[in-house]
């Protein structure tokens, strides 16, 4: 059985940057492409979102190897004052694969880090073995561009001093209950002390504010149609049963139609609704797993 201390933080150098990351490897001779997991950004959200996903994928009997890299901006990488892209990050897991890794990955995508995959992708399609993506978002949100002078102003805002002081009432419990009761679980009981005691821990240094605030004000919301319909590997989507939009753009937006839409856009799609809401591989870690076997297995 792997358990999280059979993994050590090793680091990798991107742009000057101390870049960190895990992999696990099974009891026995690896099998299949390895995978490759994008974390979301939000308070004190980094690679340790993926332990319990990394727990049942072996416990399922899967053998492959899982690469679970920390984006700039979040757990054990650094963390520059600077607002980050989909490109900026793409950038680093494009060094990620090619200096690391070294073959084609299947990557592992949760929620809003589709636009990082899609530039990751055709950065270097020939390295990127087919996609499973985890609660996507809201159609609507990257089906068209964001004025990009609203982009800085929301980053202007938020890197101001009263961005520092968002950031310090974001940390604490009770903001993170309520908005991840609210926007991310279909059960309040699923929000549990392991959940909220990593989000605290992983917001502890204030630093991390500038990746959260960079998805904030949206630099990742722009028109991805074009791009999507261009990846020409096979692509699973997974949704919550009762997902729902973070942003209140989208909001009336059901699942079925949500699903349908990226059916609809990608060449090689295949999905799959599962109990739970936008943050499956925590919520619904052994359905989530379930749900991708067959997928990953025919990689």
């Amino acid at each position: 059985m792997l358990t999280q201390d059979t993994t050590q933080t090793q680091y990798y150098t991107w742009q000057n940057y101390r870049c960190a990351y895990e992999v696990y490897n099974p009891s026995n001779i690896p099998n299949g492409a390895p995978l490759l997991l994008i974390h979301p950004i939000g308070v004190g959200l980094s690679r340790q979102f993926w332990q319990r996903f990394c727990q049942e994928f072996y416990n399922q009997g899967h053998q492959n190897q899982i690469y679970n890299p920390d984006l700039i901006g979040c757990g054990d990488s650094d963390m520059p004052a600077l607002p980050s892209t989909p490109d900026f990050e793409a950038q680093q897991l494009q060094f990620f694969i090619q200096n690391v890794i070294q073959k084609p990955v299947i990557l592992v995508v949760q929620g809003a880090l589709f636009p990082v995959a899609v530039d990751l992708y055709h950065k270097v399609p020939d390295l990127i073995a087919g996609m499973v993506l985890s609660g996507p978002p809201t159609w609507s949100l990257i089906s068209k561009d964001r004025p990009k002078w609203r982009q800085n102003l929301a980053w202007s805002i938020f890197s101001s001093p009263f961005g520092n002081l968002f950031y310090r009432y974001a940390r604490t419990e009770k903001f993170l209950r309520n908005f991840s009761t609210k926007r991310l679980f279909a059960s309040r009981d699923k929000v549990d002390s392991e959940w909220l005691n990593t989000l605290r821990q992983g917001a502890s240094n204030m630093a991390s504010r500038y990746a959260v605030f960079s998805f904030l004000a949206g630099f990742w919301r722009q028109d991805y149609r074009s791009r999507v319909a261009a990846i020409q590997k096979p692509v699973l989507v997974v949704m919550g049963e009762v997902a729902s939009s973070i942003a209140k753009e989208g909001e009336q937006e059901k699942a079925n139609e949500r699903l349908a839409e990226y059916l609809a856009c990608l060449p090689q799609a295949q999905g799959v609704k599962i109990p739970g809401r936008n943050v499956l591989p925590y919520e619904s870690t052994a359905e989530f797993v379930k749900a991708m076997s067959s997928f990953v297995k025919s990689i």
